[in-house]
């Protein structure tokens, strides 16, 4: 079994030293691939478990939300998210003008209501709603049977 770190080599001993209890051998780094043999691995661990392991070491180290781990066979291959991408998918660029403000109608306004109701009105807002309590089933009579 292979894991291609990409540009994770820096944390590759940590990474190995983690891994080492988990698949139950020492796994072998040689430059930026770490291979695990595949003979003296524990029994049931697969490519899948190694993967979680691997997602398990990034969160440990507050770097999971930069990198993907992606397995084909019994390669496995950890790639770092490009964050460029990201930021344009999560804010796309908003237009100067506003078209929202163009088409609303202007909306007659309402008479105040006295300053009481508003503070009730808060109150109301800030408690969370609790959920409708739940009636007890019925029993169900055991028939006795004579003989």
């Amino acid at each position: 079994m292979k894991v291609a770190l990409g540009t994770l080599k820096e944390k590759g001993d940590d990474l190995v030293a983690f891994l080492e209890p988990r698949v139950g051998t020492k796994p072998s780094l040689s430059g930026g691939e770490i291979e695990i043999d595949d003979e003296e691995v524990k029994e049931g661990v697969r490519p899948r478990h190694v993967k979680t392991y691997i997602k398990r070491f990034l969160y440990m180290n507050g770097i999971r939300k930069k990198y993907r781990v992606f397995v084909a066979g019994k390669e496995l291959t950890i790639q770092e998210i490009e964050l460029e991408e990201e930021e344009e998918k999560k804010a796309p660029e908003k237009p100067v003008e506003a078209p929202e403000e163009k088409e609303k109608p202007e909306a007659p306004e309402e008479p105040e209501a006295p300053a009481e109701e508003p503070a009730k009105a808060e109150e109301a807002k800030e408690k969370p709603k609790k959920a409708a309590a739940k009636k007890p089933r019925p029993k169900k009579k055991k028939v006795e049977e004579e003989n």
